[in-house]
């Protein structure tokens, strides 16, 4: 190959790249809800929980079924003086209880709830994960909007400051109009920095809300709309009752309840049947066979006060549960109520901040076109355009602080990530 057809061949392979380098991913909120589904470390480590509550309450439950073990063993035996002496024994061995006061079953339901405790919280987990991911994505998406805001103000700086310029030179504005007019566009320049700065900050809070192992170069695809807004006659203890942290807490007070009627089952009698076979001998495959059944009883006397203990702390873990109960609840009620307030206060503002801005924006397209045919003096028509400027940002954080309440109005009601709206 030539050296010119490889320098040309180099040189695209190497722009191929750095455009894929510096190339943006758009993302919907689905996509981002998806990927989070897969890669959140915390929703990962929720569902790992779970199965571990699995696993453990079929470890439980393994106590109501027969219990088998075989045993198998050789002895050589030596004494001084005398010949040395083997002997071998293999024995399969069973047992199966038959009553525990229903210890064992209330154990077994003490782990369902547990377990039921467990994907509660794996919801919990899933509603607080939404939350945060969407919380990254509106900051995302007003990063986003801001840089181009700031980028729009810029160039009305610098078409001010051609303005000012012009009527400088011609000996219609003083020296101090022109150099506030340059300030201004300094101004503008260094808000272009900082929105810039603040939209790399934003991709990484978004991609570690996705599980992404580093930050990379996305944008998001969105809008400013609320969609999920409360109706005013909600019944907001019935859906505090579907909340995931309270229905977790109901869960953990059911299985101290069930701990509890566990601790007083071992004041009753155990029964179990057991049975066994086997064969001993002298050599190695052992001819002789015993085999034996039976029926245990066992039922505790003295233990020091071992069992009163334990039903006072299990008694005590129920109440102690049932409190925790009530005040989750409670807190579930207030937060829908605090919450749905402060969304529609946002809703309220936003409302009022898009007015002003329609305002703002009438008004410097009447005061730019007084001022440029000298109409209007330099300090009035910069005192507007600093009203328009401020009424664009104050729209854009209304608008983004409306959909953060809706955020928060949805973690509320223990939605989930996979929750629609």
């Amino acid at each position: 190959m030539k050296p010119v057809r490889l320098y040309i061949l180099v040189l695209g392979i190497s722009c191929m790249a750095a455009c894929r380098a510096y190339s943006q991913e758009a993302m919907t909120w689905d996509d981002c809800v998806k990927e989070a589904a897969r890669n959140n470390p915390g929703l990962i480590s929720a569902i790992e929980a779970v199965k571990a509550s699995e696993a453990a309450g079929k470890a439980t439950a393994s106590g109501q079924y027969p219990q088998i073990g075989g045993r198998v063993s050789g002895t050589l035996t030596k004494s001084t003086g005398s010949a040395a002496s083997e002997s071998y024994a293999a024995s399969l061995d069973g047992s199966q209880l038959v009553y525990d006061g229903k210890k064992t079953v209330n154990n077994i339901k003490a782990a369902q709830e547990n377990i039921t405790a467990s994907k509660q919280n794996f919801r919990y987990t899933s509603s607080d994960v939404r939350r945060s991911l969407r919380r990254s994505f509106v900051n995302l998406l007003k990063a986003q909007e801001l840089t181009r805001i700031a980028e729009e103000i810029y160039e009305i700086r610098r078409g001010s400051l051609e303005l000012i310029t012009l009527r400088y030179q011609s000996g219609l504005e003083h020296r101090g109009a022109l150099l506030t007019a340059e300030s201004n566009l300094a101004q503008a320049q260094y808000a272009v920095n900082s929105a810039r700065r603040d939209l790399t900050v934003a991709r990484s809070d978004l991609c570690k809300e996705m599980g992404r192992p580093r930050s990379s170069n996305i944008t998001v695809a969105g809008d400013f709309i609320v969609r999920d807004i409360p109706a005013d006659d909600l019944d907001l203890e019935a859906i505090a009752a579907r909340n995931p942290q309270v229905l977790r807490a109901v869960a953990r007070k059911n299985s101290a309840e069930f701990d509890l009627r566990s601790a007083y089952a071992d004041y009753a009698p155990s029964v179990s049947i057991e049975a066994g076979i086997g064969k001993t001998g002298t050599t190695f495959l052992p001819q002789s066979t015993q085999k034996s059944a039976g029926l245990t009883l066992s039922m505790p006397l003295l233990e020091g006060g071992l069992r009163h203990a334990q039903v006072a702390q299990a008694r005590a873990s129920v109440n102690q549960l049932g409190a925790d109960e009530t005040s989750v609840r409670n807190t579930a009620i207030a937060e829908l109520e605090q919450y749905r307030a402060a969304l529609f206060e946002a809703i309220d503002n936003a409302s009022v901040q898009e007015k002003a801005l329609r305002a703002a924006e009438e008004r410097s397209r009447i005061a730019e076109a007084q001022y440029s045919i000298g109409a209007m003096a330099f300090d009035s028509w910069t005192i507007i355009e600093d009203n328009l400027v401020s009424a664009k940002r104050s729209y854009l954080n209304a608008r983004a602080a409306a959909l953060l309440a809706e955020a928060d109005w949805v973690k509320a009601k223990g939605e989930t990530l996979e929750y629609g709206q």
